[in-house]
């Protein structure tokens, strides 16, 4: 396996498809590398040269990513919540920050169904 930014990729996969694997780095990212480091696209990780991982390694360090990547959103949602803004209190409540109708649906952030006791509709 190659190990970039921390991360092993794997090696079976396409390189586009194994940069996503890192956080941060999303299908668009992915190709704007392989084209920055002049790495063909179809060609798989097991087949990279030391030469061109070494090239990718390169352009993954001019993104953001992984660690401080992940650090970085959570100091900003812990912002919202410590100046009360409207996100930041859905944040804090588990629930929707972006608009979301929440009557029927959101069962993800809102967790399984807790009956109420004598609740009629």
């Amino acid at each position: 396996m190659a190990r970039i930014s921390g991360v092993d990729i794997p090696r079976e996969k396409r390189v586009v498809i194994a940069l996503t694997y890192i956080f941060g780095i999303g299908s668009s990212h992915a190709k704007h590398i392989c084209e920055a480091s002049k790495v063909d696209e179809s060609k798989r990780v097991k087949d990279l040269s030391d030469a061109e991982l070494i090239k990718i390694r390169e352009q993954v360090g001019k993104f953001i990513t992984e660690g401080d990547l992940r650090r970085e959103v959570n100091t900003n949602i812990k912002r919202l919540m410590e100046i009360g803004s409207y996100r930041g209190m859905r944040h804090r409540k588990g629930l929707p920050s972006r608009g979301q109708n929440t009557k029927n649906n959101s069962r993800t952030r809102k967790g399984p169904k807790r009956t109420i006791a004598n609740k009629k509709k």
